[in-house]
């Protein structure tokens, strides 16, 4: 009787892990300890942003927030201000959530089973995959967008990965792939071979512990692989932000828990074609009575792009309404402890700074305060220059 055949080992593990030990980082502040906790904050800061960029931020956040209960027991403007800059926002929001599950169901320990940990709010197939590797080194394949890249040059995938019939190929190839020893080190080989060589436009193919099995790299079109997403136009929104001052303070408001910058402190905001003066009479009972338009910016999301039109507005000392709930009046001279969006921090820098001073290294070039301007209808000011920032 013919036995049937064992699927052959793959080949990618044994060559992998021999570049890694030599080559791959062995330094990073998430893996001294690799605790479930530390390596879950790290993985969720990873989503959409790169090692360099989230090094500083993760630092500060484990210094403030060292275990799962002192990120569930602190409010949510604290977590949002030390992920301000970073981005996507609802990451921070969803950390937050599953630290409070992970309080309240778990006693504070993070589940170790895979579906109880990719079920909650935040973590999905990849991520819990890669938490589990790393901190405890259970066998679980990954597919970040640096596992993608190498697979689909690897095996020459054509189509674009996000496409559900080409990722479902992915993840079997990830599956096939993983090893069942060394599991946490594989893991980190392989996303350290897509940051470090396998990259997106200048792959170092020569330095590659891959090259020789990979197939793109013989057809000699590495960087045709992986296929880009589908082009398509990004729609364009416009609102105008209003800097409402009095005296040494500017108001903020809170913006609403779910949706863009859900949870963020930022500037109140009305349709272009509102009238500053109305919305100021109806929600602040106090009339303007000095006016400057400033520059208009672009932010852009990921899925479309933000056009704000900058306008500060002075009310009387003895017309300002209290704090509430939702909006509060902040003193320009220190900057509080709360989370903003990457443009209003930089307006309320500039507000803070009150110069315009158009350096080359700002997209946010404003005009000087002791400026003042009356706002035309219709007035459309050039657009500063564009800087794409993460929602």
């Amino acid at each position: 009787m013919l036995r049937p055949r064992k699927p052959a080992e793959s080949k990618l593990p044994p060559r992998l892990l021999r570049w890694h030990r030599a080559h791959g980082r062995h330094d990073l502040p998430w893996q001294h300890p690799p605790a479930p906790y530390r390596v879950w904050v790290s993985e969720i800061m990873l989503q959409q942003t790169q090692v360099a960029t989230v090094m500083d931020y993760y630092r500060r956040f484990i210094a403030r927030f060292p275990n799962v209960r002192a990120l569930a027991n602190a409010p949510l403007d604290d977590v949002l201000h030390l992920w301000s800059g970073l981005g996507y926002y609802a990451r921070a929001r969803n950390l937050h959530l599953t630290a409070r599950l992970i309080r309240d169901k778990y006693h504070g320990r993070i589940p170790r089973a895979f579906e109880e940990i990719a079920a909650l709010p935040g973590i999905g197939r990849s991520t819990a995959g890669a938490i589990l590797a790393l901190a405890r080194g259970q066998r679980h394949a990954i597919l970040d967008g640096n596992v993608k890249r190498v697979l689909t040059r690897y095996h020459a995938i054509k189509g674009w990965p996000g496409n559900k019939k080409i990722e479902n190929k992915l993840w079997a190839l990830a599956e096939r792939h993983t090893p069942r020893a060394e599991v946490a080190a594989y893991t980190q080989a392989i996303m350290d071979l897509g940051a470090m060589l396998c990259t997106r436009t200048r792959p170092r193919c020569g330095e590659c512990p891959l090259a020789s099995g990979c197939r793109a790299h013989a057809l000699g079109s590495e960087t045709a692989f992986p296929a880009p997403r589908p082009l398509k136009m990004k729609p364009v929104r416009r609102t105008r932000m209003l800097l409402i001052t009095c005296g040494s303070h500017v108001l903020l408001e809170l913006r609403p828990p779910s949706g863009v910058w859900g949870g963020l402190w930022s500037l109140p905001e009305i349709p272009t074609s509102a009238d500053a003066n109305d919305w100021c009479r109806r929600e602040l009972g106090a009339a303007p009575y000095a006016q400057q338009c400033w520059p208009a910016l672009r932010h852009t999301f990921s899925h479309f792009h933000l056009d704000i039109e900058p306008l500060q507005l002075e009310i009387a000392a003895h017309m300002r309404i209290g704090d509430n709930a939702r909006r509060r009046w902040v003193a320009l001279a220190n900057e509080p402890a709360l989370g903003f969006a990457a443009p209003v921090k930089k307006l309320l820098q500039q507000l803070r700074l009150g110069t315009a001073e158009k350096t080359a290294d700002t997209s946010f070039p404003l005009s000087p305060l002791g400026e003042r301007a009356r706002v035309r209808e219709g007035q459309n000011p050039r657009f500063a220059k564009v800087r794409r920032a993460a929602e």
